[in-house]
């Protein structure tokens, strides 16, 4: 699904956001459609290469895949409300796992780290990738993703990579934003 205009607006301020505070070596981005859409506008922004990393997709969600949250809640009862409940163990029907996908993108994040060492890149991927790295960049569990809020879409959230550890230095930043911050509907 293509970006909507207020997406296309929403990364186009968080492009400027960045170009205007860090200087941007490289822009990775998941190969889905929204993702890859709001990296090549911040690419272009930040003058910095886009390159495509298809590790840092949103999870696959099996029979899940392109339902609406409330549909889920429905035809999905007993792993929609484990999604709801304990996400951090939860596979969806027929799908990807939350632990699977968590060290997909973790894995990627360090190669992306590993290979940028010393420079500051964008990663523009999906709001489940986000929540699942920060939980194990944190070394938390996967029990305790649960507790870790989704992030804003379009929003900023700033780690550094510093000998084999993850620095959380920000979440989910978005007043850059202002009257386009945009959150998950509350039954995700």
């Amino acid at each position: 699904m293509a970006l909507l205009p207020e997406g296309e607006e929403q990364a186009a301020m968080t492009a400027r956001y960045i170009a205007k505070n860090y200087q941007v070596s490289r822009v990775y981005a998941s190969d889905l459609c929204r993702a890859k859409k709001t990296g090549e506008i911040i690419a272009k922004a930040s003058g910095a290469e886009l390159l495509l990393c298809p590790q840092l997709r949103e999870i696959y969600a099996g029979e899940w895949q392109g339902k609406k949250f409330d549909v889920l809640g429905v035809e999905y009862k007993d792993g929609y409300t484990r999604w709801r409940q304990d996400i951090g163990n939860c596979t969806c029907d027929g799908g990807e796992s939350v632990c699977a996908l968590a060290r997909r993108v973790l894995a990627a994040c360090i190669e992306i780290a590993k290979e940028n060492d010393g420079s500051t890149v964008v990663v523009a991927t999906h709001a489940t990738p986000i929540r699942a790295f920060l939980c194990l960049g944190e070394g938390k569990p996967m029990d305790d993703m649960k507790n870790i809020p989704w992030v804003s879409n379009a929003s900023v959230t700033k780690a550094v990579y510093d000998n084999g550890k993850w620095i959380i230095e920000g979440v989910g930043e978005d007043a850059h934003l202002s009257r386009l911050r945009t959150v998950l509907p509350t039954n995700v």
